[in-house]
């Protein structure tokens, strides 16, 4: 059989081959078969050059025309049987339309920053504006302007976290009061809400929690505006039937100083677990601002007197959703997280 008739036959054979695929398997042994390395089309082309020149124009010509039809026959069968796979792939996966999807879950805002805010404001409903100020701070504006001067034993009560012989993670907020009083001249009424950090970790403390200071500063200012300002927060955060007690305490930085507890949520009062049977919670610190502390920013404490205040978010944030765990808002566990 001469080279003409070899590929008008391998023609017929490759595109019978390939019509008679019935998958796309088939079909790339089919390619494999006539088109590949060790193919009989690529054997022909490789002995063109033994061919006189007359009768290798002829074949050459010839088998370029194979290699090219059987080379489209290809392409469109494959397209055919593509489209066949992916029609019986859908048949076989076939899925109700009317079921529900999948749920999607979406973000929250914290809880954290949702109790912040809802603080933040109550206290600008009453003329109050906010402040911020530096995270890493020095001993000046965190302990000695507020009336804890080196070795002063309310300096262990912080825990702090020391950076530097002079810098440290601030321990409260009160280093904003310092700095907006040196910046500024009463009358004025500032909420500072922020970051702080101590060196502490239970189910009750973290070493980084969230702390709000308040504080008001003009002329005449009384303790009793400081019951008024605090009792109206209470009971817009607590609800209005919330009671009330403030009880002497210390505080370096006021005097006099004074706790704030409010009526047990969990028990209206009645005693329980949480309370410890007292039927109360303390909430924050307060008092009014010592009058060194108004001499450090240069304040004539014989002119202007004021009042301050500090709380911890977590600590509302833990009382208004009865959380007993304070770790439970820095796990970002979303089962957790989905619930506000």
């Amino acid at each position: 059989m001469n080279h003409i008739e070899s590929l008008e036959g391998l023609r017929a054979e490759a595109l019978s081959a390939i019509a008679g695929a019935a998958d796309l398997k088939q079909l790339e042994a089919a390619r494999v078969k006539y088109l590949g390395r060790k193919s009989s089309l690529l054997q022909v082309l490789r002995e063109l050059g033994q061919l006189e020149p007359d009768k290798r124009a002829v074949v050459g010509k010839l088998a370029n025309d194979v290699k090219r039809d059987v080379s489209e026959a290809l392409e469109s069968r494959e397209g055919g049987l593509a489209a066949a796979a992916r029609e019986a792939t859908l048949k076989s996966d076939a899925f109700d339309l009317t079921l529900p999807g999948e749920t999607v879950r979406t973000g929250r805002v914290h809880p954290l920053n949702q109790t912040a805010e809802e603080i933040v404001q109550i206290f600008r409903s009453m003329g109050f504006e906010v402040a911020d100020g530096p995270e890493i701070e020095d001993e000046y504006h965190n302990f000695e302007a507020l009336n804890m001067p080196a070795f002063h034993p309310a300096r262990d009560m912080q825990d702090t976290f020391f950076i530097g012989s002079n810098l440290l993670l601030r321990t409260h907020t009160s280093n904003v009061q310092i700095r907006a009083m040196k910046s500024r001249k009463p009358p004025l009424a500032v909420l500072a809400p922020g970051k702080v950090y101590r060196r502490d970790s239970d189910i009750t403390h973290s070493p980084m929690f969230h702390q709000i200071e308040g504080f008001m500063v003009d002329e005449r200012i009384t303790f009793g505006h400081l019951k008024s300002v605090l009792s109206s927060f209470v009971r817009a955060i607590f609800g209005k039937t919330r009671k009330v007690r403030f009880r002497p305490s210390y505080f370096p930085f006021v005097e006099p100083g004074a706790e704030m507890d409010v009526e047990c949520v969990m028990c209206d009062g009645q005693g329980c677990r949480v309370c410890k049977s007292s039927g109360w919670l303390e909430i924050l610190g307060a008092g009014m601002i010592h009058p060194k502390v108004l001499e450090h920013v240069g304040y004539d404490s014989e002119k202007y007197t004021g009042f301050a205040f500090g709380m911890g978010i977590e600590r509302i944030a833990m009382l208004r959703h009865r959380i007993s765990d304070i770790r439970l808002f820095f796990e970002n566990d979303v089962r957790f997280l989905e619930q506000f």
